[in-house]
């Protein structure tokens, strides 16, 4: 939800508009103008570099080579261009708006920070700048920053939705649900259909088990077009809680299979047994071991076992063995496990039993080699 809302000046170039006076050549505006509306700004920056030879010491001069630097990307030449008009005007909001803008598109949020508090002490309604400031010491992890930022803000402009609602969800994960909750009201009646303020306040309600609530924001959501996975989790889960089976099951099995998580078909299958179809919550409690059961276990316990057998503890491997084939019967495991019980303990009753699994498993033609062993070791050991 986090998008930069990047102050950048919509033009530098009329913020200096007034009319320049050349140190050396009077370049033509119109040229300027055409070359900017062109979206050329390289050759601007030629063009201006060519009427205005070094040393460039007018602040109106040096506003078009930032402004037309900045628009062709030349971030470092736009810098340079602004902090030498910074020296001599410390107080321009343009210029430290510029100078921050540069540092957030430069990822060096530490001095985009430095230039935006400057402009905060220059001018404490600027929203815009708040609002930045919110994202900036969120994502700085700087909680309470982000909040005092963002609640500034948020006085300044209430229905303003997207620090409603970032200023909400922090809140909220700060257990401060007292506080959130007027502020994503106040912004939902300027704005009753904001998909970004209705989530959060379905969250905010979910939270606090606040389910018949949730339910309606949620419904309304999905009539809105907004039916996302964390929606309909939401919804499935309020109308599980408040016993209403029928349709907990309709929300959670309209979900992508790839969705369906472990909780999910738990929360399923006792919807199921609660509506006495059993057959189904059998279903979906063996889902439900399957989702919590990573398919990797087997491996792990064969890890285990190789462990076990460098270490020549023989018993233990065996057990590592045999709990991996619950979770994944493999050919190449009875083959390892009657190995183990043929030479590592010496138990031919074992050791013949898991051989003739391994046959039963139906080993790979490339295991050839271990199937004509396992059918002579057999014989040797049944003597």
């Amino acid at each position: 939800m986090k998008t930069y809302t990047f102050l950048l000046i919509t033009a530098a170039f009329l913020i200096f508009k007034n009319e320049i006076k050349a140190q050396t050549n009077t370049p033509n505006d119109a040229v300027l103008i055409d070359l900017y509306q062109n979206q050329r700004y390289t050759e601007a920056v030629n063009y201006l570099k060519k009427n205005y030879p070094e040393p460039v010491t007018n602040l109106k001069v040096l506003g078009r080579f930032a402004y037309a630097n900045q628009m062709a990307g030349k971030l470092l030449d736009a810098e340079s261009y602004y902090l030498r008009i910074y020296q001599q005007d410390s107080a321009s909001i343009p210029v430290l708006l510029n100078l921050a803008n540069i540092q957030i598109r430069r990822e060096n949020n530490t001095k985009a920070l430095f230039y935006f508090e400057k402009v905060i002490a220059l001018d404490k309604t600027n929203f815009s700048v708040y609002k930045q400031l919110g994202n900036l010491y969120s994502d700085k992890g700087e909680t309470e920053k982000a909040i005092s930022s963002w609640q500034t803000a948020n006085k300044i402009n209430p229905q303003e939705p997207d620090v409603a609602a970032d200023l909400s969800l922090l809140l909220m994960n700060m257990k401060r649900f007292k506080q959130a909750e007027p502020i994503l009201k106040i912004a939902l009646l300027a704005d009753s259909t904001n998909l970004l303020l209705l989530r959060s306040l379905a969250k905010l309600t979910y939270i606090n088990n606040r389910f018949k609530e949730t339910i309606g924001t949620c419904l309304k959501l999905v009539e809105l077009g907004n039916a996302s996975l964390e929606v309909q989790n939401m919804l499935g889960t309020s109308y599980f809680m408040t016993k209403n089976h029928t349709c907990a099951l309709e929300t959670f099995l309209a979900m992508p299979v790839d969705a369906q998580t472990e909780r999910i078909c738990y929360l399923s299958a006792r919807s199921f047994k609660a509506l006495k179809r059993y057959k189904q919550a059998v279903e979906y409690y063996d889902k439900t071991l399957m989702q919590a059961i990573s398919p990797n276990t087997d491996v792990y316990y064969d890890e285990m076992a190789d462990t076990y057998d460098l270490n020549k503890q023989f018993k233990n491997e065996a057990v590592a063995y045999q709990k991996g084939l619950f979770f994944k019967e493999k050919a190449i495991t009875y083959y390892n496990l009657a190995g183990l019980y043929d030479k590592g303990l010496h138990d031919k009753a074992n050791a013949v039993k898991f051989y003739k699994k391994y046959l039963k498993a139906k080993p790979p033609v490339k295991e050839q080699v271990y199937v004509d062993f396992t059918r002579s070791r057999i014989k040797e050991l049944s003597r």
